[in-house]
């Protein structure tokens, strides 16, 4: 056991002067003034936080999950947890099959070795060609639950999230058949109008993908997805970079939806934590300028280059928050989509012991 002696600790949206004890990797007990005849770390004048959970992340630190060797995935996790990630949805983007099934099984092996891979994020390929952005329009496909059985074989049942373009044929058959099965079905890369869109929802659907990034947009005469987004009570997904969404438009988000339904994301890619160069998202060759990405030779934006902590910084810059009302946006709110809030996402007893020391 570890005794963690005098830290400010975030509870119910408070920091409070308490003590956590961990045993084997959970929170034992909570509480002022505990005592132990274990190791123990004074962490006096410092507060700790619930790790980050980073649900939407194709890569960082030149590592891609569609390109990643297993060793060089298990560098990429560490990495993440230098950054202070707790719980990772690697994403695998759309590809061959016999790639994305190949990625996929790597993932499963890693997940066994590392408890910060909770699920795997598959974006794609029942995406809409018109609103692919980085996805190989070659590559996408009609939705078809039995294709995704293949996938999830693959994965060893680790795909927890899937984004989805609700227009694509089969699509409203498969968000029912998905989201009965348990599986969280996001909607994105998408020009589908209102009505489409709601229908989605009322199928299963749960959340939005990368929010107004390959997407059709509310107009006055037309709410089309975006305007779905904003009247429904699913979550959405924002990157917080400030290129992808500007920081008012962040703002005016999390207005709309409150702070309760907004998830922020990096959606990064292999460039992040590296400088300007050549990188690939898959099967694209990226350049990064000034820690853009974009797609070499287009003005098509491929990923991020944000880090987690950075993400959550920025979020809490745009909006004004403080840190211990904004961090729900990466700790609870994706915890609570995925359904694992049970066991992460907080800091409470009986939950796994993964927090930021700060």
């Amino acid at each position: 056991m570890k005794l963690y002696k005098n830290g400010h600790v975030l509870e119910n949206g408070n920091f409070v002067r308490k003590d956590i004890l961990v045993d084997n990797g959970m929170i034992k007990k909570i509480a002022p003034d505990i005592e132990c005849d274990c190791e123990t770390v004074d962490v006096s004048g410092k507060r700790i936080i619930p790790a980050l959970i980073d649900i939407h992340t194709h890569g960082a630190n030149g590592t891609d999950f569609n390109l990643a060797s297993l060793e060089e995935m298990r560098g990429l996790i560490e990495f993440y947890r230098s950054r202070g990630v707790g719980t990772v949805l690697p994403t695998v983007m759309t590809d061959e099959d016999g790639v994305m099934k190949k990625q996929l099984s790597l993932i499963k092996e890693l997940a066994e070795e590392y408890p910060e891979v909770k699920g795997i994020h598959l974006e794609g390929p029942f995406l809409a060609p018109e609103y692919s952005g980085a996805m190989p329009p070659r590559l996408l496909q009609k939705a078809s639950y039995e294709k995704f059985l293949e996938y999830q074989e693959a994965s060893g049942g680790l795909i927890k999230l899937v984004t989805v373009s609700p227009e694509v044929p089969g699509a409203l058959e498969f968000i029912k058949q998905a989201s009965a099965a348990g599986i969280v079905v996001s909607l994105g890369h998408s020009g589908a109008d209102y009505e489409t869109a709601m229908a989605a929802i009322e199928a299963g659907a749960k959340s939005f993908t990368h929010t107004l990034n390959a997407m059709k947009h509310l107009t006055q005469h037309a709410p089309n997805i975006v305007g779905a987004a904003y009247l429904s009570y699913n979550y959405i997904e924002v990157i917080c970079d400030g290129r992808h969404v500007h920081p008012k438009v962040v703002k005016f988000l999390l207005k709309v939806k409150g702070l309760d339904k907004f998830i922020a994301v990096t959606d990064s890619m292999m460039a992040a934590g590296l400088g300007d160069g050549r990188f690939k998202l898959g099967k694209n060759d990226v350049t990064v300028i000034d820690g853009d990405a974009k797609i070499t030779g287009t003005k098509t934006r491929a990923g991020s280059t944000l880090l987690a902590d950075i993400c959550l910084k920025n979020f809490l810059n745009f909006t004004g928050l403080s840190l211990e009302e904004g961090i729900k946006t990466m700790t609870e709110n994706p915890a609570r989509l995925l359904g694992i809030f049970h066991i992460t996402g907080s800091l409470e007893e009986g939950k796994l012991a993964e927090m930021i020391i700060i």
